[in-house]
């Protein structure tokens, strides 16, 4: 009765301390890593042994009774690693040294040790085996209390006839039952240790798709901001197109039929004018319904771009013959620069090139009340991207009204331009700039623009130069 009282108090030891050793577990050592986890467990489990033999019966001076075996059985089922088993089995056999070192001792850390190397054996079927968490723990329980009692008879101090007929008909099934009783008390610690894992996978899932949601709002919202001022901008375009349009088809229509309705009261200078004024109204036509159908071309892949040979000096030329007539009129300067270090030519696509410049030029005169405009062409070594090389720029600069920093990237986009009203004060589709973007990195290059309201602004076109690869 004796035995069953102690075994009973130690295995209200041990629930006490797993149940500490769980409380501890889940707001400490569950955060950390599985290595710290794993030495946590070992150290755990041999105090776990040595507490058992403190509160053993002792049978006389050197021999002890008790259940620091069952902290062993935990271990092969809840980690089923060999070393950590051999480790478990050792270790806790040799604190049976701290209660006396004598032969009942050295019997106590043999047992250990091969109940340790036991459990090792059985944990390749612990971990592959098909079978069910309770029929492994029962296979483990009923073999480790086996050899535990073999142990005793072969290496133990207790005569063998005293052991078989007055203490193992007793320790054997009590030790079963109350390992069997433990066991399914750590597996409750086990099951609810991986509910509140399973808890918190899910919770981190669930915020993780929070998140996530969150993250997508915030890109649908963006996304229907920008096809709200998409909208916004296609309709003030549509708005001025229509003005655009009507302007030189009014001209048109209104000249051609005061011409029509001559009756020889209209002299010929008169007509003349009448016709000049109708030509440059179907001009200003055909470059509005150009930059519409190059737009679209643009966006649809299908602008051709044909590459050859560009003198790099004769087209500053020809810009200055078609600018300086608007710049004389505007009361403006115009000046050309190019520096001495460029190369004679370079490979590119003339008519859009010169399509580009225009559109840079055009902006420069229709915005720019005093001062002047200018075009400066230079070399430069430049990294863009993977490229990294030389490059011919383009720059064109001027004094007008400039442009606000915040508008610096959305005057890039169709149908925009700085300021809502700058359509009806100067005229124009807002298209200009985008096609420009597009045409440039067509034809291989980029623009930039440096500007500040009020002070001006300076456009620069890059083209790589002649033989630069295209990386």
């Amino acid at each position: 009765m004796e035995y069953i009282k102690i075994f009973f108090i130690n295995t209200a030891l041990l629930i006490t301390l797993a149940y500490l050793a769980n409380l501890v577990f889940k707001h400490t050592i569950s955060r950390t890593s599985e290595q710290t986890k794993q030495a946590a467990w070992i150290i755990m489990a041999i105090f776990a042994g040595w507490l058992s033999s403190f509160f053993g019966y002792r049978l006389d001076d050197n021999v002890i009774f008790d259940l620091r075996y069952v902290p062993l059985i935990i271990s092969a089922i809840a980690y089923p690693q060999p070393l950590l088993l051999i480790l478990i089995g050792v270790i806790t056999g040799l604190m049976r040294f701290a209660f006396g070192i004598n032969a009942a001792a050295a019997a106590g850390m043999i047992n250990l040790s091969i109940l340790g190397l036991i459990c090792a054996a059985l944990s390749p079927w612990i971990r592959r085996s098909p079978v069910s968490m309770i029929a492994k723990g029962l296979v483990v329980v009923l073999t480790v209390n086996f050899f535990n009692a073999v142990n005793i008879i072969i290496f133990g101090v207790i005569p063998f006839y005293e052991y078989v007929s007055k203490i193992m008909p007793v320790t054997f099934p009590a030790g079963m039952a109350l390992s069997i009783l433990f066991a399914l008390i750590a597996r409750d610690f086990h099951l609810e240790h991986r509910r509140m894992l399973e808890i918190e996978q899910v919770n981190a899932l669930l915020s993780e798709q929070t998140k996530e949601l969150h993250k997508n709002k915030i890109i649908l919202e963006e996304r229907a901001k920008q096809l709200m001022l998409a909208s916004q901008y296609k309709s003030e375009f549509l708005a001025n197109m229509s003005h655009e349009l009507r302007t030189p088809l009014n001209g048109i229509i209104n000249l051609s039929e005061l011409i029509a309705e001559n009756d020889d009261s209209i002299g010929r200078e008169e007509i003349q004018s009448y016709g000049s004024l109708i030509h440059s109204s179907g001009k200003e036509l055909l470059l509005l319904i150009n930059d519409i159908l190059d737009l679209s071309k643009v966006e649809a892949g299908k602008l051709e771009i044909v590459r050859e040979e560009v003198n790099v000096s004769e087209l500053p030329a020809l810009l200055f013959e078609q600018f300086d007539v608007v710049a004389r009129q505007r009361g403006l300067d115009f000046t050309i620069k190019l520096e001495e270090d460029l190369p004679e030519t370079m490979v590119s696509d003339p008519q859009r090139m010169q399509q580009i410049l225009r559109n840079l030029l055009s902006n420069a005169f229709k915005f720019t009340h005093k001062g002047g405009v200018s075009l400066t062409v230079r070399r430069e070594k430049r990294r863009q991207g993977a490229r990294e090389g030389y490059w011919i720029v383009w720059e064109v600069m001027d004094t007008g009204i400039g442009i606000a920093k915040d508008k610096h990237l959305s005057i890039f986009e169709a149908f925009q331009q700085a300021d809502g009203t700058i359509s009806r004060q100067y005229g124009g589709t807002g298209l200009g700039l985008s096609i420009s973007r597009d045409l440039a990195r067509l034809i291989g290059g980029f623009i930039t623009l440096q500007s500040q309201e009020g002070k001006g602004s300076a456009f620069s076109l890059y083209l790589p130069a002649a033989g630069q690869d295209k990386a």
